[in-house]
């Protein structure tokens, strides 16, 4: 039990990224992504991409670091895969969503125009990499290490967790001492208030997608770097991400650190109980236990 505890935490780690970057989209521009899940996996197939293709045509080695299972070319492709990715999120924002805003259009719309997003880039995906699994490095399996209590840990499990936690703590900063990461709090306060108060709100839309988007391919190549890569990944993933922005209270981006981590650890710890292809269903019932029971979130007020 207290293994599956250890898993769940590393997957509520990269769920966490996920739902983070959900949960600043919807409290700064009040949208709920149903897309968000396509871009972790846009993010894991763009590494993919220059992991064994760019950097193998240009000669960057393929060597791992020691008992990690990947080298330079994942450390080089991960800050550019992460860029992409919000390039991404910021370009269909400009194409699709910021004329839906200028139309006033109902949150119906913009769930299907999201959904429809979601579709086109899991389609261009299989068209590229197909359906089937695959892996950053085919083959390579590294050892899992022994901690106390008998647990058993791969390293690519404890980088993940250290990642996971840098990108969280440079987050925290960037909100909390930066002039832009102020202003996107004063926007997701009361964006009428801000826009009185000479905050370009547009920019911040802009960068509210790019850093949501960033944080989503993280989450996506973590995922691939610790289990596998599918083009149907992120979609598996989109109940997870909005349960544990759910149950962290929507727009609270700590609470859903804390949702991803117990969405996670809820998940890994029913498959002692359940089939693992039950792991959706578990996140499915906590979202619908939390909607039903307070659906302002764990950490929303009364």
């Amino acid at each position: 039990m207290a293994e599956l505890i250890v898993y769940g935490i590393v997957l509520g780690g990269i769920i966490a990224l996920g739902a983070i970057g959900l949960s600043l989209v919807y409290g700064i521009i009040g949208f709920a992504n149903f897309a968000h899940g396509e871009f972790m996996t846009a993010g894991a197939y763009l590494a993919l991409f220059m992991v064994t293709g760019v950097f193998s045509w240009i000669g960057i080695p393929d060597n791992t670091f020691g008992i990690l299972s990947f080298g330079w070319r994942m450390v080089f492709a991960f800050p550019f895969s992460m860029a992409g990715v919000a390039f991404l999120a910021i370009f269909f924002d400009r194409v699709l969503y910021r004329k839906l805003r200028a139309k006033n259009s109902g949150p119906v719309m913009f769930a299907m125009s999201s959904l429809g997003t979601s579709f086109i880039i899991r389609m261009i995906i299989i068209i590229v990499w197909g359906s089937d699994y695959l892996f950053y490095r085919p083959g390579l399996m590294r050892p899992a290490l022994e901690v106390p209590l008998g647990i058993k840990i791969r390293p690519d499990q404890i980088v993940i967790l250290f990642i996971v936690f840098l990108l969280v703590g440079l987050l925290h900063v960037f909100l909390q001492d930066t002039k832009m990461g102020k202003a996107m709090r004063a926007t997701a306060d009361n964006m009428e208030l801000a826009l009185i108060s000479g905050i370009n709100t547009e920019r911040i839309i802009i960068w509210t997608w790019g850093i949501g988007g960033a944080l989503a391919a993280a989450g996506g190549i973590l995922y691939g770097i610790d289990v596998q890569l599918h083009a149907r990944m992120g979609w598996h993933f989109l109940i997870p991400l909005f349960a544990a922005t759910i149950l962290g209270s929507i727009g609270n981006i700590y609470g859903a650190l804390v949702g991803g981590f117990a969405i996670g650890i809820a998940q890994q710890v029913s498959t002692a109980f359940l089939l693992p292809t039950y792991k959706l269903a578990v996140a499915f019932v906590i979202m619908i236990l939390i909607l039903l029971i307070r659906p302002q979130g764990i950490f929303g007020k009364g």
